[in-house]
């Protein structure tokens, strides 16, 4: 017990063990009986009736008992099952009782564009979008999350020999591209065997894109994947793409142009169309500056082939033949631009504006063109503090590349690093089926179809603990212990999205707050429970006390520890809720 002294008075700052709920005691009653203490076959059948976990055996229950025994001084309990503290222990541990699983478990086989890929937006800036340093940092600290798309834009050096990362028409310093490259390659598979996508943003002569076909092949050697065609009619797996690096850029316009009426396929449906392939600019009715700053952020610019004296220049054929991804930008009407080629796929850049114009007319056009290509969303132009959107419309809709600025932080990031806590934290996460299905008449899900009520989602939140191994005593009151209370939200469809909040439980660094909320979902595959504790003040804005974000269809039943993260998304040491969830 500390104290804090003021004036003349003193303050008590109790730090007192966590004391386990009702629903824990009545556990280990249950399954223990009268006895002081649970067996492994009474443990093993707890995790199969309270927790879900069908499979369990009574060796899975052992290999608990043995891990719990450890914490233990004597090598010798007195009794070999586990007692009422072990039991509790087990339950607020997360290594033993997480909330998701760790482990890659969904099908890895399906084409690319099956999957929501962990995407970066600017992934070389290491703050604002206009003055912040460009640098090889924030792309390490992404791919150690998990990412598995890293942005970069390609402008020439200063003296028009080599090739710089920068934001262009910024006043961000650039980062030499050959370093970026090699940091890609050395951290590309750190937290994840799955391929990382690079896409390019090309400012660059055909010189200097040969220059960069060069460094591109040199630094990836083997593992850099392009595939022997001029284009895919069917993007790779995953899994066959582990541990393999590929390009994603738009082709210069002279190749494009003469493929159209060229050599390939006598099938009409099969001939290169040039509007497809360069993708088409959905106009919109933003101001001429804010058009210009989302011009500034996009992966391709109407000029890439033109240079500074407008003259059109050719194609420099290694840097075409690394290409494995078409890419474009929209340029023309939006019906054009989610046509769907049979023959041939190809990934469209949109902007968060863009996506929400085109979703209010074309919702099940854009989940068609998904279902084959690849649907890129990027930051509008004025996000110059590197903020971001919400990324569920564009996940909604089916776009893979759902792209984010990293170095940021706020509730859209939570969403964003939840999502991709699923499949293991692969940064692969596969879509619903739904979004996949073809009706009998060629129609594709709606996103703003009124849907049914699948199931409810009934989550307790029973106490928090850690605050204190993890904090200043004073952190949080200068006084006295503090105040902590939970937001619970689900995030998903429009019909789905609702919030709750617990009591606030005064002076306790342990608080207590054995509440529970219920939740009904029509999409319980594309939401996610954001849980945030603040500590209540009444004469200042309420502290930030940690927050995480799971997704629902990962959640594992029963009581179950969820760790808090930081507001950037780095996990508190200690800090974690004790809760339970149960689908109805």
């Amino acid at each position: 017990m500390a104290s804090f002294k003021c004036m003349g008075f003193t303050r008590k700052f109790e730090s007192r063990a966590a004391q386990p709920p009702t629903d824990v005691r009545d556990a280990f009653a249950g399954y223990a009986g009268r006895a002081a203490h649970m067996s492994a076959d009474q443990l093993r059948r707890f995790l199969v009736e309270e927790q879900g976990e069908s499979a369990a055996t009574v060796a899975d229950a052992e290999w608990i008992v043995k891990a719990l025994r450890s914490r233990h001084r004597s090598s010798v309990p007195a009794h070999p099952g586990i007692g009422f503290d072990d039991f509790f222990h087990y339950l607020f541990s997360d290594d033993l009782n997480p909330s998701i699983g760790s482990q890659v478990h969904q099908d890895m086989n399906c084409p690319l564009s099956h999957y929501y890929i962990y995407t970066s937006h600017n992934s070389y800036l290491t703050g604002n979008q206009l003055s912040s340093d460009c640098s090889d940092v924030p792309i390490i600290n992404a791919l150690r999350r998990g990412v598995r798309v890293i942005e970069l834009d390609m402008w020439p050096n200063s003296t028009k020999d080599n090739v710089d990362i920068l934001h262009g028409r910024t006043l961000t310093s650039p980062v030499e591209m050959i370093k970026c490259l090699r940091s890609i390659k050395e951290f590309a598979f750190h937290s994840s065997p799955y391929p990382v996508v690079i896409t390019l943003e090309d400012h660059l002569t055909p010189d200097l894109q040969a220059k960069v076909a060069e460094m591109v092949i040199q630094t990836f050697g083997d593992i850099l994947y392009y595939p022997e065609s001029d284009s895919l009619d069917e993007l790779h797996s995953p899994e066959a793409l582990k541990n393999r690096v590929i390009i994603s850029t738009k082709p210069p316009k002279e190749y494009l142009e003469s493929k159209k009426g060229g050599k390939g396929s006598n099938d009409e449906a099969c001939k290169t169309d040039v509007a497809d392939l360069k993708a088409l600019s959905i106009s919109d009715d933003k101001d001429k500056h804010e058009q210009n700053a989302d011009d500034q952020d996009e992966e391709e610019s109407d000029d890439d082939d033109v240079d500074d004296d407008g003259v059109r220049r050719n194609a420099a054929p290694e840097y075409r033949h690394i290409i494995t991804i078409h890419a474009g930008k929209p340029k023309g009407s939006l019906r054009q631009a989610l046509k769907v080629d049979p023959c041939k796929v190809r990934r469209l850049s949109l902007s968060e504006e863009q996506l929400e114009k085109a979703a209010e007319s074309h919702g099940p056009d854009l989940v068609r063109f998904t279902q084959k290509n690849i649907l890129r969303v990027y930051p509008k132009g004025t996000r110059f503090n590197s903020s971001n959107y919400n990324p569920l419309l564009g996940w909604i809709h089916g776009a893979q590349m759902v792209a984010f600025n990293m170095q940021g932080h706020g509730k859209s990031l939570w969403l964003m690093q939840g999502l991709f806590r699923a499949n293991g934290g692969c940064g692969y996460v596969k879509k619903p089926d739904y979004m996949m299905n073809i009706g009998p008449n060629g129609e594709v899900f709606n996103p703003e179809a009124s849907l049914p009520v699948k199931t409810t989602l009934k989550v307790k939140i029973y106490m928090g603990d850690g605050w204190s191994m993890d904090f200043e005593q004073t952190h949080f009151d200068a006084y006295s212990p503090p105040d902590f209370y939970a937001k619970i939200k689900l995030v998903g469809a429009p019909a789905d999205t609702q919030k709750k909040k617990t009591k606030i439980i005064k002076d306790d660094w342990t608080p207590l707050w054995d509440e529970e909320f219920s939740f009904p979902l029509t999409l319980p595959e594309l939401a996610l429970l954001r849980i945030e504790v603040r500590e209540y003040d009444m004469s200042a804005k309420d502290a930030f006390a940690g927050q995480t974000c799971l997704p629902i269809w990962e959640l594992k039943q029963g009581i179950r520890t969820v760790p808090l993260y930081d507001r950037k998304g780095k996990r508190y040491r200690s800090v974690r809720l004790l809760m339970r969830f149960r689908f109805v």
